[in-house]
């Protein structure tokens, strides 16, 4: 039985580490002859945390956020950007609204 208890613990604590990851930003460095600037944008997401513990959508929002973005102008990547966040409460859940904006690019095609 104790042997059980350690088992369950385990595998609790692991569910909790699981449920607090997320994707990075990626953002790469590029030369201003690698592109074509197709002009301003931005866009937003939302994620949540029901009772404080559960997240929804919580960790993939500044993806989703930049990759929103890029896709309004038809780019490739965003550059000089800037990221902004509010946040609001309910009774069972917090949510937090990410805004990214910048210039969105085209990479030129390197032969």
């Amino acid at each position: 039985m104790k042997y059980l208890s350690k088992v369950v613990a385990a595998c609790a604590f692991g569910l909790v580490l699981a449920g607090c990851t997320g994707a990075p930003i990626k953002s790469a460095h590029y030369d201003s002859s690698q592109y074509t600037v197709l002009g301003h944008s931005e866009a937003s997401a939302t994620g949540l945390m029901l009772f404080g513990l559960i997240p929804i959508r919580q960790n993939s929002r500044f993806v989703r956020a930049q990759d929103a973005a890029i896709k309004a102008k038809g780019g490739d990547a965003l550059i000089n950007t800037q990221v902004q966040e509010k946040w609001f409460w309910a009774w069972v859940l917090n949510g937090y609204t990410t805004k990214v904006s910048g210039d969105v690019i085209k990479l030129n095609n390197v032969q």
